[in-house]
């Protein structure tokens, strides 16, 4: 379908309605260029720091208790946790110890929604290592990508219904909600 050109009387009405036009605070003069119908738009760029995704969940027995207005409701920050664990700090035996008496705990006591903050992990660029130091660099974050392997591992995956990074203003990348199953008597 072709374009047809304005008239001179629309034209003239634009440009009144707009006359008092003024751009939006925090922009210079410079005017982002739409891409055009007939060309597919580019695609976005890769994020500078690659985020750690969750494994996809495996099949569980029984109900997960986790429906989609809950989901939509942690995703939102609607929900608040009941407890809170900061495994700042902590090498990773002593982290993993934590990690299953905490969650253990919380599902004795009949909680539904726990908060794990892991933090984000140390990002070094390769320029800011020595010279020739590259290869011998430790991995960082160890804690932020072993976490969710731990809460699926046998010890507690009957007891976790569902694990997904926190909103932003719960410790966001840096934090976990872990929801747990009704308590079995």
């Amino acid at each position: 379908m072709k374009k047809r050109e304005p008239s001179s009387e629309e034209q003239e009405l634009f440009e009144d309605v707009l006359k008092d036009a003024k751009p939006l605070k925090g922009k210079t003069g410079s005017r982002r260029k739409m891409p055009k119908p007939d060309k597919p738009a580019p695609s976005p760029k890769p994020a500078a720091s690659p985020k750690i995704e969750l494994p996809p969940p495996r099949p569980r027995t029984g109900p997960s208790g986790l429906d989609g207005r809950t989901a939509d409701r942690l995703r939102r920050g609607q929900l608040e946790p009941q407890a809170r664990l900061d495994l700042h700090g902590l090498t990773e035996a002593s982290a993993h110890r934590a990690l299953l008496t905490f969650v253990k705990g919380a599902q004795a006591r009949g909680l539904k929604l726990v908060l794990v903050v892991t933090g984000k992990g140390i990002r070094e660029d390769v320029a800011d290592a020595p010279f020739g130091m590259e290869l011998a660099r430790r991995p960082r974050g160890v804690l932020k990508t072993m976490t969710p392997r731990w809460l699926r591992e046998r010890d507690l995956e009957h007891l976790v219904a569902d694990v997904r990074n926190a909103h932003r203003r719960h410790g966001g990348e840096g934090a976990l909600y872990v929801y747990l199953r009704k308590r079995v008597s």
